[in-house]
């Protein structure tokens, strides 16, 4: 089915337009629309599928100057890290390569977060939306 969107002025960087798109689809898609806007190298976005029964959520974030973030989401909405990675960090923060703190965050998204809440904003009265996706 096509979708149209609905382009508006992007006040956090002028010059830009911005859309938000809310939709339903199997588990996984939000992945596959991430592969896919992830080459347009100028593009910033953000890409959630909620929780369902028998599958975690998963949230992906992209900037121009990050690349992506993904993150799986906790049925209570939190960013849920897995032993393997928070075990990569103890250990590149023991080593030196970054502090502990530095690595966490990036593991929450942090930078992400940090890149994205003006665009977020929108501008005067906009709200903020997050793409969803339901079985």
């Amino acid at each position: 089915m096509p979708v149209s969107l609905e382009w508006a002025d992007q006040p956090a960087a002028p010059g830009t337009l911005r859309a938000e798109l809310h939709w339903e689809g199997r588990p996984g898609t939000a992945a596959g629309i991430t592969s896919a806007l992830r080459n347009w190298k100028l593009v910033r976005f953000e890409a959630t599928e909620d929780p369902t029964p028998g599958t975690d959520g998963v949230r992906f974030s992209f900037t121009p100057t990050l690349g992506v973030f993904t993150g799986v989401i906790g049925a209570s909405g939190d960013i849920m890290i897995p032993e393997d990675r928070l075990r990569a960090v103890m250990a590149n923060a023991a080593v030196g390569k970054a502090t502990l703190e530095q690595e966490l965050d990036r593991l929450l998204g942090t930078p992400w977060d940090n890149e994205l809440e003006p665009f977020r904003r929108a501008g005067d009265g906009a709200p903020v939306r997050w793409l969803h996706a339901a079985v």
